[in-house]
């Protein structure tokens, strides 16, 4: 029957007001439930995006529906209380009953009413008073009930307490086409509970006497006697006068009930037992009802309870749901009590983390008081064997998966026994068991643990304690170390079990254990055991402070090098730390004992003069990272860069928290929104994005504004208007509204790509920097431009563009920074003037900088590796932070101003204390240097950082001389015993022979017309020997200011050797960029031999030890051997793929080691030119080469057994297998050279940073 005329005009006239004012969710809980809806069409209208567009959309369906519809919209408007809108429809009610028994002419309604009475009449459930339909769950119970249309069988539906498997199993028969396809005899709904057989023949007796009752009252039989009576004339009622029918059985706790209902029907049945049609025949079938809600369906359940907008819910709505993973039982058991007292949100949630259960009492008609009482019910099935053992997962930790040999180690039971009890626990829905790892991984529920803990919270010392003794008895012979899912367990939490059983002793002795840290940090990685030391510092620190300090320090400052594969040797790491050191001692110790056995250790002479000021290293990602920032808490850090993902990690350990394939490209910024919750990124895809932080899912994409690589977005620094700036190579700045889909304001003035920008601290403005060459300011309110700073203006001295890369504000928000070229400059906001500037070394750019929001300093990243801090005020230069090996592209303090992070090409991010790391600006030296190795005695030569000469105690580190500052750079040095002499050469040319210590100028020397390269005394000490850029050699008699001038060479000459150490033998060898190689008498003058040697440029050259040999090696990416008698050429080393950068012959002139710009090394057969070994065929580490970088020096024993080279750090080798003995780090990289004792005990170098280090052999 069609809608008559006058309530479908009732309805249009009304219409306005009802979408205005109506909720459709609670409406159509009653229209389904009087036939007059389905689910497909509830469905649809709760997909709409908001209340007033479901509401429309059911207003439509309303108009195309009949009059039944119309009659059940109106009694549900009476049932939810619209009283007046119940009033509007009154008068225009047509005149036809809802009894479904009566006719009508309109089929499809009639038959809808039949079914959804049968439905009643077979005793399903109403809907509960709020329901939140879960489609996914419904069809695949639904599918499963199809494949009980032809044939009987069972269908098992089963959860844990709570889950919400006796809603979905009446949800899953509330279907016309199932009825109608599959059940036509009906569907017969039993609860059944833990119950005896007494109590159990009672409920089959009111089926039978129900089903008997349906068909005919006459015919009505004496109840039956007995269970077996009970169950005969069941399968008679079911077979013969209800075929084709489905009979629910809802909470099964034993499989004894369930043989009762074996007699060959159609039967589906809900319980937390999954195993329980075991013991009955027939086809089975099951469902699993997860144990949670997704989020969005827990808050529509607190929504529809507490009758407020889903958008409007209280923050605590999200974390009820968070705590109790979306528990339905639990979201409704506290929806109704809100909906009592709405006032209660924060009460009911502290109850929730307080573990309070008997608080969260029954408010609907579920079966049990309390929560707890539900939880208990399960275990108290269980044999009490199998309760005891049950209780001692009250040690578990939420979340974390356990392997069942853990299990068997905790109760001494043989494995397979173990799986069989777990199997159980898993049947009775006690445990869950994640089936897609191999081995089976176990864990509880939250609920559950949280149930445990209350439970057992008087045990929990002893239950932790049985843990630990449990594991010391089985492991007495060490830890696990096989890396399987057991062994991580027991690495990863024996400190958790440690701790909460207050085994004070024992976890002191673990955390103070390099063996320890050598086998957590092998198996888990560093960022596990930093988060111990960090996490149970406070127990650590009662028994001593000083050495958690230390442990925690090493960890944190060599995380990135425990991340490599192949993995370091700890002991050798730990030989750099402090003498006074626990780490350092137990590693000295160690290594002692090691060396024993053959191994190789070298300890760090100068500890004191290699200072650590970072905090801790983190290597999160393989390629650049050009953006790194803190959340405003200080907490986390996010980072993004070249390998286009976003990660979030602990600041205090470098634990991953969180990874995300962010973009299709590189991700260029990243930025926390001020409460944490938001992270945004931006990348060269073009595109914005915005994800919650929390849960690593994305929010929002906005792709349509920009036009070009999006370089850089920020939020504002209050929540109280959130906008997001970004701005692109596109010349324009947006500013996004995150509940608007496009952008709020768009922000024009820039001709050329926008770089960064940035608010002001109280958000009022937005300055943008570009490669125009200006710095803009724009009102955030209007978007409109303020000013404009003409940085290009300030740069007069040179033509090129000027690209501002930066802006940043002080805490005041009355001076405004900019990064351009290699300067930093600090304006007025109100008057645009220029206060001052800080300029740099020409050699590198400043790629970023960032005000500290809490004090004067200022930190600058350039591309020359460094880390500069600035005090503001003072103008002054506070430290320098160096340990960086690539380009710094960001730094930023955290909003305390206590820590500044820096990230970099070099795929590090690095942290460091401000208050630490602005207390000096250290001494650095270059890496052209020359030692003096003499007994005990190590004398280094090397310029430092403000060019100046300086002569140090390699042992301990004093200062022996040190020049004054010299205009021109030092480029090269070389010292002498007798007379006690060091000498300079420079960049004009000039070169100085200075006294040591007294640095009396003994002479300048004048002649080389370009930089000075190489220098060197003769045996005497009498001469000495100089070349340079300016192609020439030159032979000094130092103290009378003769010289003799070798001319040849075409381009520079970066080095030579004197062909032998005999003081009868005067000839030279010289090799230089034109790829020539000359032999000179250093007495006459003259050239002796002129060979062209190579077609590239020679990089080095080495003559052997008995003087029959020299080799050369070059660009051309070969090696070659020479003749020292005939000048010919004996072998041409072919093999290595990149430009052969360094060669060293063996003290016995047997072997020569050659070394590539790959990392590679290579050792040749003198004798008849054939590859031996190849050695460093290890993976490439992060910088993409097998050695850190070019191998630049290589060094053999005397006894030819042993091997060094130096590259991005040093190496040892065996030269018999090529096998790498020892690897040592050093805090910098791109070692230039090595200096080695003639024993091969002590090892002098300088790295990129300019640390010294003085390496002395364990023995």
């Amino acid at each position: 029957m069609a809608l008559e005329e006058g309530a479908r005009s009732c309805l249009l006239r009304f219409r306005l007001k009802l979408e205005e004012d109506i909720k459709p969710t609670y409406l159509m809980d009653h229209m389904i439930s009087d036939g007059v809806m389905t689910v497909d069409e509830e469905e649809r209208i709760r997909t709409q995006p908001t209340r007033k567009d479901q509401a429309g959309a059911l207003i439509e369906l309303l108009l195309r529906k009949d009059n039944l519809t119309y009659i059940s919209f109106y009694n549900a408007l009476v049932k939810e209380a619209y009283d007046d809108l119940a009033s509007l429809l009154h008068r225009d009610l047509p005149h036809i009953s809802l009894n479904p028994h009566k006719g009508s002419s309109d089929g499809s309604a009639t038959d809808g009413k039949k079914w959804e009475s049968r439905l009643s009449e077979g005793g399903i459930p109403q809907r509960p008073v709020v329901f939140v339909n879960r489609p996914e769950l419904v069809n695949r119970a639904r599918e499963k009930l199809y494949r009980l249309q032809k044939d009987p069988g069972w269908i098992t539906v089963f959860g844990m307490a709570g889950s919400g498997k006796s809603v979905l199993a009446a949800e899953a028969v509330r279907d016309h086409g199932i009825i109608e396809d599959c059940f036509p005899g009906g569907v017969h709904w039993l609860s059944i509970g833990q119950v005896d057989k007494p109590d159990l023949l009672v409920k089959v007796q009111s089926l039978c006497f129900r089903l008997e009752q349906s068909l005919d009252s006459q015919l009505l039989h004496r109840p039956p006697n007995s269970l077996d009576e009970a169950k005969e004339r069941l399968r008679f009622l079911m077979l013969r006068r209800y075929p084709r029918s489905l009979l629910i059985l809802d909470d099964i706790w034993d499989s004894t009930v369930l043989k009762v209902f074996d007699i060959h029907c159609r039967v589906l049945l809900t319980t937390r037992n999954r195993s329980l049609t075991d013991s009955v025949s027939g086809a089975k079938h099951e469902v699993e009802v997860e144990s949670g809600l997704d989020e969005n369906k827990a808050l529509e359940i607190l929504a529809l309870y507490t009758r407020i907008k889903l958008q409007a819910l209280p923050e605590e709505a999200r974390s009820i749901v968070k705590e109790c993973k979306g528990s339905p039982l639990v979201v409704s058991l506290i929806g109704a009590l809100l909906r009592e007292k709405p006032n209660r949100w924060r009460y009911y949630l502290r109850q929730l983390q307080m573990k309070q259960f008997k608080r969260i009492r029954k408010s609907s008609s579920y079966d049990y008081d309390a929560l707890d009482q539900a939880m208990a019910a399960s275990i108290e099935v269980l044999p009490d064997e199998h309760r005891d053992l049950y209780k001692d997962l009250t040690v578990l930790q939420k979340d974390v998966k356990i392997p069942a040999k853990v299990l068997s180690v905790l109760w001494d039971l043989e494995p397979e026994e173990v799986e069989d009890i777990l199997e159980e626990f898993v049947n009775k829905s006690l445990l869950f068991m994640d089936n897609n790892s191999k081995p089976y991984l176990y864990y509880l529920h939250d609920l559950q643990i949280d149930f445990l803990l209350e439970q057992n919270r008087t045990q929990l010392e002893s239950l932790h304690t049985k843990v630990v003794r449990q594991y010391q008895q089985h492991y007495r012979d060490g830890p696990p170390t096989s890396g399987d899912k057991e062994s991580l367990y027991w690495i990863q939490y024996l400190t958790y079990h440690m701790a909460k059983a207050n085994l004070t002793q024992e976890l002191y002795s673990l955390m103070f254990s390099l063996n320890w840290v050598i086998t957590k940090a092998k198996i888990m990685g560093p960022a596990h055991l930093i988060n111990d030391y960090v996490e149970y510092g406070f127990i650590l620190d009662q028994e001593n402070s000083e050495v958690r300090s230390q442990f925690q320090e090493f960890l944190s400052l060599n995380g990135h090098q425990l991340e490599q594969r192949p993995f370091p040797d700890v002991v050798q790491l730990a030989l750099s730390q402090p003498p006074n050191s626990e780490v350092y001692k137990q590693a000295r110790v160690q290594a002692q004992n090691r060396t024993k056995a053959g191994k190789l250790y070298f300890d760090l002479v100068n500890k004191s003069g290699v200072d650590n000021l970072s905090r801790l290293v983190i290597h999160p990602h393989q390629g650049s990272i050009y953006s790194a920032c803190f959340s405003q808490d200080g907490t986390k850090i996010a980072s993004c860069g070249a390998s286009k993902t976003l990660k979030v990690f602990k600041s205090t350990s470098g634990e991953k928290l969180m990874e995300i394939p962010a973009h299709d490209d590189e991700v260029l910024c990243c930025a926390f929104s001020p409460d944490g919750r938001l992270l945004a990124t931006c990348s060269s895809d073009r595109k914005v994005k915005v994800w919650n932080g929390e849960r690593a899912m994305l929010l929002r994409t906005f792709e349509e504004e920009h036009e070009e690589q999006v370089n850089h977005c920020q939020f504002t620094n209050t929540s109280g208007r959130l906008l997001l700036a970004t701005c692109s190579n596109d010349n324009i700045q947006n500013l996004w509204n995150l509940n608007k889909p496009s952008s709020q304001n768009t922000m024009f003035g820039h001709f050329e790509p926008v770089n960064h920008c940035c608010f002001s601290p109280d958000d009022k403005y937005l300055s943008t920097s570009s490669n125009d060459g200006t710095l803009k300011v724009f009102e955030v309110s209007s978007a409109n431009e303020w000013k404009t700073i003409y940085v290009s203006d300030i740069f007069t001295d040179n033509k090129e563009d000027v690209f501002v890369k930066c802006s940043t504000w002080t805490a005041d928000g009355k001076r405004i920074i900019c990064a351009a070229r290699n300067a930093v400059l600090v304006f007025d906001v109100e008057t645009s003037d220029m206060l001052f500037e800080i300029r740099t070394s020409r050699m590198s750019t400043v790629q970023y900088c960032h005000a500290c929001p809490t004090s004067n300093l200022l930190a600058i990243a350039f591309s020359n590796y460094a880390v500069e801090l600035w005090d503001l005020e003072a103008n002054k230069k506070m430290a320098d932070c160096s340990g960086h090996l690539s380009w710094v592209q960001r730094v930023q303090f955290s909003l305390d101003g206590s820590q500044l992070l820096s990230c970099s090409d070099d795929q590090t991010i690095r942290i460091w204390e401000t208050k630490k790391v602005h207390t000096s600006s250290a001494i650095r030296l270059k890496r052209d240097s020359d030692v003096l190795f003499n007994h005990e005695e190590i004398i280094v030569s090397a310029a430092d950082n403000c060019n100046r000469l300086q002569v140090r105690d390699g042992r301990t580190g004093s200062v022996l001389f040190q020049s004054e500052e010299k205009s021109s750079r030092i480029r090269c040095t070389c010292i002498c015993q007798q007379p006690s002499a060091v000498v300079l050469g420079q960049e004009d040319g000039t070169v100085q022979v200075l006294e040591v210590p007294s640095g009396k100028l003994l002479a300048t020397l004048q002649g080389h017309t370009k930089t000075v390269l190489h220098c060197q005394f003769s045996q005497n000490g009498q001469t000495l020997i100089t070349s340079s850029e300016d192609a020439t050699i030159r032979v000094w008699e130092w103290q009378s200011g003769k010289c003799k001038v070798l001319h040849g060479h075409k381009e520079q000459v970066r080095c030579f050797s004197l062909l032998s150490n005999s003081p009868n033998d005067s000839r030279l060898l010289s090799w230089s960029f034109d790829g020539t190689v000359k032999v000179w008498d250093t007495e006459s003058g003259e050239k002796l031999q002129d060979i062209e040697a190579h077609h590239g440029t020679i990089l080095s050259c080495h003559v052997s030890p008995d003087g029959c040999f020299f080799a050369t090696t070059s660009t051309d990416k070969t090696a070659k051997l020479w003749h020292c008698e005939s000048w010919q050429c004996a072998y041409t080393l072919i093999g290595h793929k990149e430009c052969v950068r360094s060669c060293r012959f063996s003290w016995d002139s047997q072997h020569l080691a050659t070394g590539d710009d790959n990392g590679e090394i290579r050792l040749w057969s003198v004798k008849d030119g054939s590859l031996l070994k190849v050695c460093s065929q290890e993976s490439k580490d992060g910088m993409d080469s097998l050695h850190g970088g070019w191998v630049t020096d290589l060094h053999f024993s005397p006894d030819n057994s042993l091997l060094v080279s130096t590259g991005g750090y040093i190496k040892w080798w065996e030269v018999k297998t090529g096998k790498a003995l020892q690897t040592f780090y050093t805090t910098g990289s791109a070692l230039k050279k090595i200096h080695v004792s003639s024993d091969f005990s002590t090892f002098v170098t300088i790295d990129n940073i300019g640390i010294l280090y003085i390496l002395q052999r364990v023995v």
